[in-house]
C-alpha cells in the first residue's frame, strides 16, 4: 500500500470513528437524565466569592447592632409596637422603636432556618439553607417589552399569567415571583387576588406576591387553602411566600405592609423581608453603609415575625439598590449592584439565615448586548456568592420598569451558565483523567470524541444552550443566519400555543369561580378552556 494511501485510510478511519462518536453523542443526548445528574440544578453549591474579609463581616455586624440600639424605626403601626416591646425593644419619646442588641442576637438564634419553600407540585421544592443557589424572577414592572415592534407597553394579567407558564417549563428558573402589576386593574383588592391566581394558575413552582393591605390577605388565603385541599395542607406545605416591603428606607416602618406582614404570617404564608434602599438616594452611597442599613432594617423586620409567632419562616431579604450619581437613577445592571447583591449574601451566611436578594435587572431596554453582560455579570456573582434566592434574575429590563417573555427564555439559557459556573469543577481520581490520558494517547486514535469518558460526561459535565448559537459560519448561514432574539420570538409563540398547565384541577376550579366570581377577570379561554 503507498503511503499516499495509508494516509488515505487511516484519515477514512479517524473519520469513521468521530462519526461513530458523533452517533453515540447524539444518542446520549437523547436520554433523559435523573435530576441528581444533571450539570445544573436547583441548589447547587456556591459560596466561591466573597467580596468581604471576614473582619469586614463582622464590622458590618457590629455597625448594625448600633444603628438598631441607637437610631431604631420610626413609623410603628400599634400592634407592631405592642408585638416588639412585649419581647424587649423600646419605644422611646420621640417615638422611635430600638432594639437592643441581645433581643437582635437572640432572635438571631432562635429564628427559622434550613426551611422549604414549597411548589404546589413537590419536584419544585426549594432547601434554602447554607449556600445553596436558587434563581427566580421579581419586581413589579410596569411594562412589558414587545420586542417585535421595540416598544414598552403597559403590562397586564394576560402577561402575568403567559409568563408563569413559559417559567414553568424552563428549568433554570426556579420559582416565580410575580415580575409585572397588571395595569389592566386598577381596584387594589382585584389586582392582588388576580395577580396570585394567574401566579398560582400559571406555573407549580413556588410563588412569590405581595399585597397592598392587610385586608386583601384574608380572600388569598381562603383561595390558597382550597386549592391547597384544606387550610392544614397549605400550612404544612405553603407553596406561596409574600414578598413584604415593610421597611421604607431610610428606617421607617411601612404602615400598610406592616399589616400585610402581621396578616400573612397568622396565615401561614412565608415573609420575604425586604429592604430595597437605593444608594445615594434612600441609603448611603457608600457600598458598604448600604450594606449596613440594609441589614439593619431586615433584622428589625426579623425580630418583628418572631415576635408575632416564633420560628416563623422568614428570608433575609436584603435588597439594596445603586444609584446612578449622575443622574439619581436606578441602576439595577451596574458592577456595583453586584457587589451590593454578593456582599448581602455574606451577610446572610454570617447569621445563617436564608438569605435572597436582587440581581439580573438589566437597565438595556431590550433584550441585547448590553442586556446579556448586565445580567450574566451580576446573576453569576450573586450565584458564586452562594446568594439562596436570586431574584429578578431573569426577564427584566429597564432597571425594574420592563418585563420581556422572549428575555425569560433567553435568560434561561444564561442561567444555565451561571449555574454551571456555581457547580464549579470537581477534581477527582477519575476527573483528573491520567488513565483516560494515556488510553487514548498510547492506545486510542489520538483524540477524545469517541472515549468512553466523553461519552459518559457530555450530558452530567456539560451544560448545552437551548437558544444560544453554537452553529459553525456555514451552518449559521445554511439556516439563514438567524439571531438569539428570533429564535426566542418563535419558542416564546410555541410555548404560549402549546403549554397550559394543569396542576390545579378543573373542578377546583369552578369552585375558586363560583366562590369569587366578583373577582377573577382572567378569562378560561385565555387559559386553554
Amino acid at each position: 500500500m503507498s503511503v499516499v494511501a495509508e494516509k488515505q485510510e487511516a484519515a477514512a478511519d479517524q473519520r469513521g470513528r468521530r462519526a461513530g462518536g458523533r452517533e453515540a453523542r447524539r444518542a446520549m443526548r437523547a436520554a433523559p437524565l435523573a435530576d441528581d445528574v444533571r450539570p445544573v440544578r436547583p441548589g447547587l453549591e456556591g459560596g466561591r466569592y466573597a467580596p468581604l474579609a471576614h473582619n469586614d463581616l463582622e464590622r458590618i455586624h457590629e455597625a448594625v447592632l448600633t444603628l438598631l440600639e441607637t437610631v431604631g424605626f420610626a413609623n410603628a403601626i400599634p400592634s407592631c409596637i405592642e408585638a416588639l416591646t412585649r419581647v424587649g425593644a423600646v419605644h422611646g419619646a420621640d417615638g422611635r422603636i430600638r432594639f437592643p442588641r441581645n433581643l437582635v442576637l437572640d432572635t438571631i438564634r432562635k429564628a427559622a432556618r434550613h426551611f422549604t419553600l414549597h411548589g404546589q407540585d413537590p419536584k419544585h421544592d426549594m432547601l434554602i439553607q447554607g449556600k445553596r443557589v436558587h434563581y427566580g424572577t421579581a419586581g413589579a414592572a410596569v411594562h412589558l417589552v414587545d420586542v417585535e415592534k421595540r416598544e414598552y407597553r403597559e403590562s397586564l394579567l394576560q402577561d402575568i399569567y403567559d409568563a408563569a407558564r413559559l417559567v414553568d417549563g424552563l428549568d433554570n428558573i426556579h420559582f416565580f415571583q410575580r415580575p409585572m402589576v397588571p395595569r389592566d386593574i386598577p381596584d387594589p383588592l382585584d389586582m392582588d387576588f388576580n395577580t396570585l391566581y394567574a401566579c398560582v394558575m400559571g406555573t407549580s413552582k413556588h410563588v412569590g406576591t405581595s399585597f397592598t393591605v392587610r385586608e386583601n390577605v384574608a380572600p388569598a388565603l381562603e383561595m390558597l387553602y382550597a386549592i391547597a385541599g384544606g387550610e392544614e395542607n397549605f400550612r404544612a406545605r405553603p407553596f406561596v411566600s409574600n414578598s413584604n416591603c415593610f421597611v421604607v428606607p431610610p428606617m421607617k416602618f411601612a404602615e400598610d405592609a406592616c399589616g400585610v406582614l402581621e396578616a400573612c404570617v397568622e396565615g401561614g404564608i412565608p415573609i420575604l423581608l425586604l429592604s430595597a434602599g437605593q444608594a445615594g438616594a434612600t441609603a448611603p452611597a457608600a457600598i458598604a453603609g448600604a450594606v449596613v442599613q440594609a441589614v439593619a432594617e431586615v433584622l428589625a423586620g426579623l425580630v418583628y415575625v418572631n415576635a408575632i409567632k416564633p420560628g416563623h419562616p422568614a428570608i433575609f431579604g436584603t435588597w439594596p439598590f445603586v444609584s446612578d450619581l449622575r443622574t439619581g437613577a436606578m441602576s439595577g445592571g451596574s458592577a456595583e449592584q453586584a457587589l451590593l447583591t454578593a456582599a448581602c449574601a455574606q451577610m446572610a451566611q454570617f447569621y445563617d439565615l436564608p438569605g435572597g436578594s436582587a440581581a439580573g435587572m438589566a437597565d438595556s431596554k431590550l433584550p441585547d448586548i448590553q442586556s446579556g453582560f448586565e445580567k450574566g455579570i451580576t446573576d453569576v456573582m450573586a450565584g458564586l456568592s452562594g446568594l439562596n434566592l436570586v431574584y429578578e434574575s431573569a426577564g427584566m429590563h429597564a432597571s425594574l420598569l420592563g418585563f420581556c417573555l422572549e428575555s425569560l427564555i433567553i435568560d434561561n439559557d444564561m442561567l444555565g451558565y451561571c449555574q454551571r459556573c456555581v457547580r464549579g469543577i470537581e477534581v477527582t481520581d477519575a476527573a483528573l483523567s491520567v488513565e483516560t490520558i494515556a488510553d487514548v494517547c498510547l492506545n486510542g486514535p489520538g483524540h477524545y470524541l469517541g472515549h468512553e469518558q466523553t461519552l459518559k460526561l457530555m450530558q452530567t459535565e456539560y451544560f448545552y444552550p437551548a437558544v444560544g448559537d453554537r452553529f459553525s459560519p456555514k451552518e449559521w448561514n445554511e439556516k439563514g443566519k438567524p439571531d438569539i432574539l428570533q429564535r426566542a420570538i418563535a419558542e416564546k409563540k410555541r410555548v404560549l400555543a402549546e403549554r397550559f398547565p394543569r396542576h390545579v384541577p378543573r373542578a377546583v376550579d369552578d369552585r375558586l369561580r363560583a366562590r369569587f366570581a366578583n373577582l377573577i377577570q382572567l378569562p378560561r379561554s385565555s387559559m386553554g378552556w
